[in-house]
């Protein structure tokens, strides 16, 4: 087994370690990139936009439970992130509004995550693919590289005095999303590569990391309830993003979240639900302005109903609200108790009285006919819950005395108590010499929110390589 020393050893090579390898090459700094499936990417190859809000107050308003300091370094670190790809000749076109509070650039993704595999090479650095990480290699609690498990089946030992874990989260397992989401996430839907399956967590976690809260929920949408999501293009193309302009009801025919707030919280909420699946309803003026329109500016609307009934789902045109109550009853819904709730919330609306739960966005009835029925159930993106790091993208340390070393098989769900309020300055926590961590490996940033997903991996993948040019591991040791 040979071993070799370089700057940055990045495991995973989705969108935070591309980021992270390529700035640490176009800097000079040696670094190795190694990926366990055939190609790099990630999931990120299946995304469009990057952006997040335009605001630390905003960024507070809409993720109010997230990490203030990453939630800072994040929104400070937006437009540089955009520089940067830029500077690659990667087009990042004129920012648009993006989920009404947020602000950010379509991209081609695959041409910016080529293009930083194209640098790593290009400056002699190296690209592994199909090499997967067996352990870190540790030293007096201190990380200093992996045994990385090559096609072949040997191991090749790479020492890094600095090793990013960037494998994407853990959403590609389903007994860690029962363990760390809801029970019920085992069976959800997969809107993602099927390679992130929790490898950056484990490995943290064998040095000493600690882990966020379980609840801290998942990135994801309601797509079609049954229907297959092994095409990475239906990822979007069945997204019931419309949801938003919309009535949810759960198999007891009750409304049961403020469906305005986002589709991508609805979908958290509905996974919690009875069965986790639920009927969304809209009517002919959502269908016109909400359901075949554009979801995004610059993207093209195309018929989500249509796309889902195609696609095999569970859907249907009702000419009218008394047809609800002929609802078939293998669908397993009461129909007259929806048609009866959807009466009831068309009569306070065109009152003025508020809906219960209440809609903080858009208020207007559903009433004119059809309306267009879809079953709809969660699926998942990306995790939440992660390693916990600081604005630096340093990995934190289980050990609440601030000592490196193993985890003891602790669960750290006591972020909450040691945080003082500036995300990663908690007391008495210190960082694992040597381990640094990027997308959805990092835990702490969102809790029940969202606020882009692309935007927290180009900052704090760029983040990481910046600690990696500029600081010595040693420094952090206790």
């Amino acid at each position: 087994m040979t071993a070799e020393t370089v700057d940055l050893l990045v495991i995973g090579g989705g969108m935070a370690g591309l980021t992270a390898a390529a700035h640490m090459a176009a800097e000079g700094g040696s670094v190795v990139l190694v990926e366990k499936a055939e190609r790099t990417g990630g999931s990120a190859r299946f995304a469009g936009f990057v952006w997040t809000t335009p605001t630390v107050e905003e960024m507070r308003r809409v993720n109010p439970d997230g990490d203030p300091a990453l939630a800072a370094a994040l929104v400070d670190g937006f437009a540089d992130g955009v520089e940067w790809i830029r500077s690659l000749g990667v087009e990042c076109r004129p920012p648009v509004p993006v989920l009404g509070f947020g602000r950010g650039h379509q991209l081609d993704t695959n041409h910016y995550l080529d293009t930083c595999e194209r640098l790593i090479r290009r400056r002699g650095q190296e690209v592994l693919t199909a090499t997967g990480t067996r352990s870190l290699v540790t030293e007096n609690g201190a990380v200093k590289g992996a045994d990385c498990l090559l096609p072949d089946g040997s191991v090749r030992r790479i020492e890094a005095s600095w090793t990013l874990l960037a494998t994407g989260g853990f959403q590609g397992d389903p007994s860690l999303c029962a363990e760390h989401v809801h029970p019920r996430a085992a069976d959800i839907g997969l809107r993602a590569n099927p390679h992130s399956r929790g490898d950056g967590l484990a490995l943290g976690r064998t040095a000493g990391a600690a882990f966020g809260k379980k609840d801290a929920g998942f990135y994801g949408h309601l797509m079609p309830a049954g229907v297959s999501l092994a095409d990475p293009a239906r990822f979007v193309d069945l997204a019931l993003y419309y949801s938003e302009h919309a009535l949810l009801f759960d198999t007891t025919g009750e409304r049961f979240v403020d469906e305005t707030l986002g589709d991508h919280l609805t979908a958290m909420a509905l996974l919690e639900r009875p069965q986790g699946r639920g009927l969304l309803v809209a009517d002919a003026r959502v269908h016109r302005e909400w359901i075949s329109a554009s979801y995004v500016e610059g993207i093209p609307g195309v018929d989500k109903f249509q796309l889902c009934h195609r696609a095999g789902a569970r859907s249907a045109v009702a000419d009218s609200l008394t047809d609800f109550a002929s609802m078939p009853e293998e669908w397993g819904y009461p129909g007259a108790t929806i048609r009866d709730r959807i009466k009831e919330f068309n009569a306070g609306a065109s009152e003025g009285v508020a809906a219960t739960p209440g809609r903080l966005l858009d208020h207007r009835p559903l009433d004119e006919p059809p309306f267009y029925v879809v079953e709809a159930a969660p699926a998942i993106t990306f995790t939440f819950g992660g390693l916990l790091i600081d604005a630096g993208a340093h990995v934190l340390s289980a050990d609440p005395a601030g000592l490196t070393g193993p985890s003891m098989g602790t669960d750290s769900d006591s972020d909450s108590s040691m945080n003082t309020g500036t995300g990663g300055d908690r007391v008495g926590q210190g960082a694992v010499p040597g381990l640094l961590a990027a997308g959805a490996d990092a835990g702490g940033l969102y809790r029940r929110a969202y606020a882009g997903g692309l935007a927290p991996a180009l900052v704090f993948g760029l983040t990481a390589a910046r600690t990696a040019l500029t600081e010595s591991p040693t420094t952090l040791a206790r």
